[in-house]
Formats: C-alpha cells, sequence, structure tokens
C-alpha cells in the first residue's frame, strides 16, 4: 500500500494507564513549549477521578483550537495526544 493512501491509526482501547501515559507526555512537551496553565492540568493525572481528567482534556483541546493558525501549528503533537486521550475517555475508570 502506498504511503500516499495511509491514514493514522487512533487506538481507540487505551486503558487508563495508557492514557494517563499519554498525558504525562503531553504535561511534558507543555513545559517546553512554556504553556504553564496545560501543564499544571496533566501535572498529576494519577490522582485525578476521570471526570476531572476529561474536563482537562476537553478545557485544553478547546484552547488549542481557538489559538491562530501559526500557533496551533506549533501545537500539533500536543494537540493530536490530546485528540487520541478524547476518543479514548470512554475508557477511564
Amino acid at each position: 500500500m502506498s504511503e500516499d493512501g495511509e491514514t493514522t491509526r487512533w487506538p481507540t482501547n487505551l486503558d487508563r494507564p495508557a492514557i494517563e501515559q499519554r498525558l504525562a507526555d503531553v504535561a511534558i512537551k507543555a513545559v517546553e513549549l512554556q504553556l504553564t496553565g496545560m501543564a499544571r492540568r496533566f501535572a498529576d493525572v494519577p490522582a485525578m477521578p476521570a471526570a476531572q481528567i476529561a474536563s482537562n482534556v476537553v478545557a485544553s483541546l478547546t484552547w488549542l483550537v481557538n489559538q491562530p493558525a501559526a500557533e496551533r501549528a506549533k501545537y500539533a503533537e500536543i494537540t493530536r495526544e490530546l485528540e487520541m486521550v478524547a476518543l479514548n475517555l470512554k475508557n477511564l475508570k
């Protein structure tokens, strides 16, 4: 199969530990990009209830979508990770 026609496969079966790891990665990347508010949202995910994690993911994605196009491009990696997590929020327990 040609690479031009391939799409990214989005895991829709991430469990809570996998979600926590992705959000820890988001927190690290947010610090690197000086997004301190976002980094704080994901600083201690293992201690958060599922509803708070979901709220933080949605709030972060909303903030990212509302950034100017040039800024959104800088945050593409974080956006992609948060989108993946958002698809898996139903798996949080």
